[in-house]
């Protein structure tokens, strides 16, 4: 299967629609997205909304891939810092890609999209993101080339007595 990435798509009900299905999917999964199954469409629907807001502004950019099916497959946002002393780098979040693609390799192609999205932007010297510890998800994003440069233990409550790691991750550019 092959994925189409758009950078900055027209966001139409269609692809919001597409972008809150796959969400769900992958925070139902278990996915790191910042939810904890089970979540519903109306949960998940304010952040997504936020999250179009600064699209729509203009400081957050969008990168969508689809299948060969036309359906919303993997996601991530990258937003610009707004600090005059931090206007070189960008941070990628909510990175996903739906489930039933995971482990095929998908994941990869979306990391090397967003890197690809990040070198448009012109001026960028690294991306930053942050994952939720307790995954896997420093070991697959270094493998993609990033640097885990911090770490704050416990600095996510998934639930009571279920603290997970705040991991800040790092891919310089030049």
């Amino acid at each position: 299967m092959t994925l189409t990435f758009t950078l900055d798509p027209v966001v139409d009900p269609s692809l919001r629609d597409g972008i809150l299905a796959l969400w769900a999917d992958v925070s139902n999964a278990g996915g790191a997205v910042g939810f904890v199954p089970p979540v519903g469409l109306d949960d998940i629907r304010p952040a997504l909304d936020e999250h179009l807001a600064g699209v729509a502004r203009g400081g957050c950019r969008l990168l969508v891939a689809h299948d060969e099916g036309g359906e919303v497959a993997a996601t991530a946002f990258l937003t610009h810092n707004t600090h005059r002393l931090q206007l070189h780098w960008v941070w990628a979040y909510t990175v996903m890609v739906h489930p039933r693609l995971q482990g095929k390799g998908y994941g990869r192609e979306l990391m090397a999209a967003t890197e690809a999205a990040a070198r448009s932007i012109g001026n960028i010297d690294a991306i930053r993101l942050t994952c939720r510890g307790g995954h896997g998800l420093e070991r697959f994003y270094a493998s993609c080339g990033y640097k885990e440069v911090g770490r704050v233990p416990g600095g996510i409550r998934v639930a009571p007595g279920d603290d997970r790691d705040d991991v800040t991750m790092l891919l310089p550019l030049y």
